[in-house]
């Protein structure tokens, strides 16, 4: 029985790594076990980094908003509740984008909002 040389697959696997890491700096992107490591990191941040960018949007909606409820007299947590009351079921996106790119519909909201707050306070 002839022996089983893996030298072939060893070199598709290291140029595989390589290719991976192409732009990194110093050994980082051609030293095969740095590469490797270098490489396993990057896609722990990655993974990581796709759910911390959910959170970064939100955080970014909710500034948003708040500076474009402030201009119409209102906070941002008596805005969102005055949105739970009056019924308007817009997330904070929708609501983020509505105050930059048409701010006359996203007033129409404010108002809604508003009237649902003085019902709230006249009772």
């Amino acid at each position: 029985m002839a022996r089983i040389k893996r030298g072939l697959q060893v070199h598709k696997r290291h140029k595989a790594v390589l290719a991976r890491t192409k732009g990194y700096k110093l050994g980082r992107n051609n030293l095969i076990k740095q590469a490797k490591q270098a490489m396993l990191k990057a896609g722990q941040h990655a993974y990581r980094d796709r759910r911390v960018k959910k959170r970064n949007f939100r955080t970014l909606w909710i500034v948003q908003l708040n500076a474009a409820v402030r201009a119409h007299d209102l906070s941002y947590s008596q805005f969102i509740y005055g949105m739970d009351k009056a019924g308007v079921t817009l997330n904070r996106k929708v609501l983020s984008e509505l105050s930059i790119k048409y701010p006359d519909q996203f007033e129409a909201i404010v108002k809604q909002v508003k009237e649902a707050l003085a019902k709230v306070e006249a009772k």
